[in-house]
């Protein structure tokens, strides 16, 4: 049975692929508001599909009797972003089983000693800064996260390879929204990331790199799945891959962070005052306000109906993120950067989604949220009181059709001083 026309839009296209790729971010919510629905039917790559945004969306889609991950992942993206038979394809006990394996390793100590890391990793490297005419700070914030990624997780990497390997990281991630050469470019990253992460996995193994126990590298390396084997070599270094990527990824957020600091100037004599609890609420806006995953895609694990809609098992079911993030009846005036709004928020873990909803320890997730916050953090400590910089004339601008997308000049900064 077809989904209820007389409740449940149908968008009017034989097909939607070709107008979610010219409209990006805003093609979910572009519906939503056309249709004053939190859900409609289109087709996409020739299949029926259901789109769906805000807080009752969010709790639907993190509901595992209701949605799955498995067989929702094109093997585009699994090829480029997140590497086949990720943790990111897995469902019930399997997915939870390595789903403890991150949560160990990304456990609150491991987020400060990250934020340490970064900020210890920042002051090194700008030295450098002070004889250059310019530093397009997203290209260093890549280079930096590379090094603090690799270091956290005890992967060993030659200075030389670090540009090389930081910008495979970053390609990984940029292809997920392109076709073309954009995603022959991320394949070909993951390819050689995922050689030389499985050549380490393979010496550490046979014992002949050493590992410190404890440590993201070892741990993978060794980890047992619940029959007791261990990863297969070529998925143990896709998950290890998986620990490395989102943290260079987060290279994006600082570049949006500097450029709501240039935006808002108010802000940045707020963050210096050390106030903990605004930097907490500015680092969640800038989360919250600038476009980071544009929706997440799920299964239908067996018929059920809701708001009016048949959803039919197996059929692709699309959650807006940044649509959610932008919902005006969960967020006053949600296209003004207003960091203050944190102070004010209930917590849900339904209506704040940048990198996904629901319970970390229970769902897909992110378990690296505390993460991504800590280096943010490090990262405007770095930015606000141990440099000062100008900025000169640039193309600040950010398409909202291109996934992902990013400030067009990078954030270019010039006459960069240490602070005393």
């Amino acid at each position: 049975m077809a989904l209820n026309d007389r409740h449940i839009p149908h968008d009017k296209s034989l097909d939607n692929s070709l107008a979610l790729m010219q409209e990006g971010y805003l093609f979910i919510s572009n519906r939503i508001e056309k249709y004053q629905s939190d859900l409609f039917e289109a087709r996409l790559l020739g299949k029926r599909a259901i789109c769906m945004g805000g807080e009752e969306a969010v709790k639907l889609f993190y509901d595992p009797e209701k949605i799955k991950r498995n067989g929702a992942v094109p093997k585009r993206i699994q090829k480029t972003l997140f590497g086949e038979k990720a943790i990111q394809t897995l469902d019930g006990n399997t997915h939870l089983h390595r789903k403890q394996l991150f949560l160990k390793l990304m456990d609150e100590k491991e987020e400060n000693r990250l934020g340490k890391l970064t900020l210890d990793e920042w002051q090194s490297s700008v030295t450098e800064w002070e004889d250059a005419d310019h530093i397009i700070l997203f290209d260093e914030a890549k280079k930096v996260l590379c090094r603090v990624a690799c270091q956290w997780a005890g992967v060993p990497i030659d200075e030389s390879d670090v540009k090389e390997r930081a910008e495979d990281f970053y390609l990984m991630v940029d292809a997920f929204g392109a076709v073309g050469p954009r995603h022959w470019k991320g394949r070909r990253a993951r390819q050689r990331t995922e050689e030389w992460v499985k050549g380490i996995i393979e010496e550490v193994r046979a014992g002949n790199r050493t590992s410190l126990e404890g440590s993201v590298l070892h741990e993978v390396a060794f980890y047992k799945q619940p029959e007791g084997q261990l990863l297969d070599q070529q998925i143990a270094a896709v998950e290890l891959i998986n620990f490395l990527r989102p943290i260079v990824a987060i290279s994006t957020f600082i570049t949006f962070s500097a450029l709501a600091i240039h935006e808002n100037p108010g802000c940045k004599e707020k963050l210096q005052s050390g106030e903990d609890q605004y930097q907490d609420w500015f680092v969640n806006e800038v989360r919250r306000f600038y476009p980071f995953g544009p929706f997440l895609g799920g299964k239908v694990r067996e018929d059920f109906r809701w708001k009016d809609a048949d959803f039919k098992e197996g059929m692709l079911v699309l959650l807006d993120m940044y649509g959610t993030n932008h919902d005006e009846r969960l967020w006053d005036k949600p296209n003004d950067f207003l960091p203050e709004r944190f102070k004010e928020w209930n917590g849900s873990l339904f209506s704040f989604i940048p990198q996904g909803g629901g319970d970390k320890e229970k769902t897909h997730r992110c378990p690296g949220e505390g993460i991504t916050v800590e280096v943010m953090k490090a990262s405007l400590d770095f930015l606000i009181n141990k440099i000062s910089f100008d900025v000169p004339e640039q193309n600040l601008t950010y398409s909202l059709v291109r996934m992902p997308t990013l400030p067009e000049s990078g954030f270019i900064i010039e006459n960069v001083r240490i602070q005393s």
